[in-house]
């Protein structure tokens, strides 16, 4: 739940200056930036992402452009083309790039409010995660608690959420998980999340875990079903069990500089845009998923298993009882699950 320690002034100015460098050279080098200004071209830059977001940020793009009728113009730089989601930020954070989309699993280091959404089992289910990040009272203050760092979130694309999937013996209670060794993120949540579930966290970056299985390293790991389609982690691992442990959103941010730019009704325009987007993305993104479902059954033989939550749930207890320590996260922890027995 805490930031990581800030680099010195002197140092970080150094990297971002770097950074940003290199970003604008490969701007430059498209053909599209040219002299001190690009006036109301907006550049949307992102690293690699399922299909769903990639259509709905290309939709914010579109939408943009004819919400203001032109007079806004939007470039895109796909695939990590100007590095991962932290290189992109801090290319937000010196104006080089207007927009990307992060998770907020790497915002918490911006803004440790955001550290709440990596707690597990927050959401009790989709339209629980639904109501909260689509309630303004909830979300803006959270978006604007980066404002100080150059940047604010704009709105929030589904990321799914995160199951465990192992190669021998399934998942079906948490006595199953002792002693597994589970690939987790880089993460201090994730990795006591496993602890107190019994089984050994080994945190390693998502392009080792196919080896990692493969040699007996893993046992397993957890992440949301495209792990097993786009990553062909189902040719190892055959169980998939729903314990949808988190559900950690991906944010949509957007430049001080940006803002700063655009005048009132270019602005209206473009958080219209995010709007349209969001709706966009929800229902592509559920078909996704059923569809890589029925695909990881028909084409990878995977065994897909619901457990009962309940004993789940309690070994992870211990987390919220030291949550305590950070009021403002446990506060926003308690407002978030309040509304969980709210009807749509």
């Amino acid at each position: 739940m805490t930031a990581r320690p800030p680099l010195s002034r002197a140092l970080k100015a150094l990297c971002v200056g770097i950074i940003a460098s290199l970003a604008v050279a490969v701007i430059a080098a498209s053909g599209i930036f040219s002299g001190a200004t690009r006036g109301t071209t907006l550049f949307i830059a992102y690293a690699q992402n399922s299909q769903p977001v990639i259509d709905a940020l290309h939709l914010l793009g579109r939408r943009i452009e004819e919400k203001t009728g032109g007079e806004v113009k939007v470039r895109f730089f796909p695939d990590s083309q100007l590095g991962g989601e932290r290189e992109l930020v801090e290319l937000l954070q010196v104006g080089a790039v207007d927009i990307t989309k992060v998770s907020a699993g790497l915002m918490e280091s911006f803004s440790p409010i955001y550290g709440v959404f990596s707690m597990p089992f927050l959401f009790e289910d989709t339209g629980h995660f639904y109501r909260v990040m689509d309630n303004p009272d909830i979300m803006q203050p959270i978006y604007a608690s980066t404002r100080q760092n150059g940047f604010v979130g704009m709105g929030y694309y589904d990321s799914g959420s995160r199951n465990f999937y192992v190669k021998d013996d399934p998942i079906r209670s948490v006595e199953d998980l002792q002693g597994r060794k589970i690939r987790v993120m880089q993460s201090e949540a994730a990795i006591e999340m496993m602890r107190l579930l019994g089984a050994v966290p080994v945190a390693m970056g998502q392009a080792e875990v196919y080896t990692a299985m493969q040699q007996g390293i893993l046992d397993g790991a957890e992440n949301n079903e495209f792990a097993l389609t786009i990553a062909r982690h189902a040719e190892i691992a055959k169980h998939y069990t729903y314990t949808m442990h988190t559900r950690i959103p991906d944010v949509v941010v957007i430049s001080n500089m940006t803002l700063n730019k655009l005048n009132d009704e270019q602005t209206a325009a473009v958080y219209e845009a995010m709007a349209e987007s969001i709706a966009f993305q929800k229902q592509a993104w559920n078909e996704a998923v059923a569809e890589t479902r029925q695909l990881a059954i028909d084409e990878f033989g995977v065994n897909f298993i619901d457990v009962k939550l309940a004993p789940f749930r309690e070994a992870v207890e211990p987390m919220y009882e030291a949550l305590k320590q950070y009021p403002e996260q446990y506060s926003l922890y308690r407002e978030i699950r309040s509304t969980a027995d709210e009807t749509e």
